[in-house]
């Protein structure tokens, strides 16, 4: 988390991004006119479920869409506008200004390479006169930095002899190898146990605090997001539903969406044990279905037949760096009150 108690300049600026693709259905549109920023220092934390558009804004961010993606809007990285960058300029910048962790990391690690190789190559690639001592240096420095023990050994090892949490840890060592300014890590801790995943929440808040790098925090884990970020950007159908400081986002909510995903947690206070999670009704839409009005309408408790189903909301002030884009934000607040 950023210790800067004082605002920061954008790091990041993502204004009116639109994501669609081509389809025998029809338009897919998978990220519909989202704008945030990410400031420079702090932890953002992008949560929604399955579909929501959380990867797709990370794609677009780093320039991996498929050529069949139609990419608008805006996305600046200190001030430079991406989208017009050719695929040359963007190499330059991957891995080296702006790197992502992968959900996957046996799938993002070479299994015929050495760990020390492939921690070596991404260092290479960007500083192509970098020494082999130091590059064999480095290598062990990641490591250590991502608290990997015998380091000196496991550089010598390949990906299949790490466990899923070890391996997760290489490939964070990989993004940060170059000191980027941001870090987007994209669902870094699915499919590990519990224990673990806490593991590499601390590796991420280490390589913070260390390397001073930003973190975009992509997940659908309210509870990571909550001991993890400072501030909460709440994705639903492409479209951005909330977004402000984690507490005051959690304890303040005012989009019927995060209310939902709040209430579904598992919670050692609860009553009664045996009570059952709270499920949000239905399915979030089809990318080539979307609702005419709010994308969340169809599902939501609060539902109000007019202007709900007629107009997408627009993103309300609700508190100091607080918005929620719904229709009756003012209803929910004073049920709340």
């Amino acid at each position: 988390m950023t210790h800067d108690d004082g605002p920061a300049e954008p790091l990041l600026v993502v204004d009116d991004l639109r994501v669609v693709f081509d389809t025998d259905r029809g338009p897919a549109v998978t990220v519909d006119g989202l704008s945030f920023e990410v400031r420079q220092g702090e932890t953002l934390g992008i949560v929604g479920e399955s579909g929501s558009g959380k990867s797709m804004t990370s794609l677009a961010i780093l320039g991996l869409l498929p050529p069949t993606a139609r990419v608008s809007g805006s996305i600046r990285f200190r001030g430079r506008e991406l989208l017009p960058l050719s695929d040359r300029e963007m190499r330059e910048l991957r891995g080296n200004e702006i790197s992502l962790v992968f959900q996957d990391a046996l799938a993002a690690l070479n299994p015929v390479m050495t760990v020390g190789d492939q921690l070596a190559e991404a260092v290479s690639v960007h500083h192509p006169k970098t020494s082999r001592d130091e590059l064999h240096r480095r290598s062990i420095e990641l490591l250590e930095l991502v608290g990997i023990p015998s380091a000196e050994t496991r550089i010598r090892q390949y990906p299949h002899e790490f466990s899923g949490g070890m391996r997760q840890r290489v490939d964070i060592a990989m993004a940060v190898a170059n000191d980027p300014a941001l870090l987007i890590a994209d669902e870094p801790t699915t499919a590990l146990d519990v224990t673990v995943q806490a593991q590499i929440l601390d590796v991420l808040r280490t390589v913070q605090d260390r390397t001073g790098t930003t973190v975009m925090l992509v997940t659908h884990d309210l509870g990571v997001v909550a001991g993890t970020a400072d501030r909460v950007l709440v994705m639903y159908a492409g479209n951005k539903v909330e977004e402000g400081p984690v507490e005051q986002t959690f304890y303040e909510t005012a989009h019927p969406y995060t209310r939902g995903l709040l209430a579904s947690l598992p919670r050692m206070d609860r009553r009664d044990r045996g009570e059952r999670l709270f499920q949000i009704a239905g399915q979030p839409p089809a990318a080539t279905a979307l609702p005419s009005g709010c994308r969340f309408a169809p599902r939501c408790p609060s539902f109000a037949a007019d202007p709900c189903a007629q107009s997408v909301p627009s993103p309300q002030t609700v508190g100091t760096d607080h918005v929620a884009a719904c229709h009756r934000v003012a209803n929910l607040r004073e049920e709340s009150a």
